[in-house]
């Protein structure tokens, strides 16, 4: 499905992740003792929920020949009373929506395949690498 790899740099905090094909750096707030270099890690968690959100929408306009115009989605995080995280989205677009396909929208942003793993959550192994690996 995918595959990451991510490795330090000489900076502290920062840390170089690529897919094969494309890179960028994750990297913690100075108030973390980090240089901001980059999008912290629960950032990324956020960022990765919302470009799914943003490519099933946009794939679910064009299959329904609706035009979202220009979309755009802000999440937020917070942890609520018992210490679990809240994610809250606000979606906008500027094309002529009507009240029934925003409600249509929002029913499949709800089941977007990032959304779903993140609700149900995910079996995480870790393992030592063998040598040359």
């Amino acid at each position: 499905m995918a595959h990451v790899t991510i490795e330090s740099t000489d900076t502290d905090y920062a840390h170089a992740i690529s897919n094969g094909k494309h890179q960028l750096i994750a990297d913690e707030p100075p108030s973390l003792g980090g240089q901001g270099a980059g999008m912290a890690p629960f950032d990324l968690y956020l960022a990765s929920l919302a470009s799914c959100t943003a490519i099933t929408l946009r794939m679910y306009a064009q299959k329904k020949g609706w035009d979202l115009g220009k979309f755009s989605a802000e999440l937020t995080s917070s942890r609520d009373e018992a210490g679990k995280l809240q994610v809250h989205r606000v979606l906008a677009a500027s094309g002529p929506l009507s009240d029934e396909q925003w409600d249509r929208l929002l029913d499949v942003v709800s089941r977007t395949p990032v959304t779903l793993v993140m609700r149900e959550g995910a079996t995480i192994t870790s393992e030592r690498a063998t040598e040359g690996r």
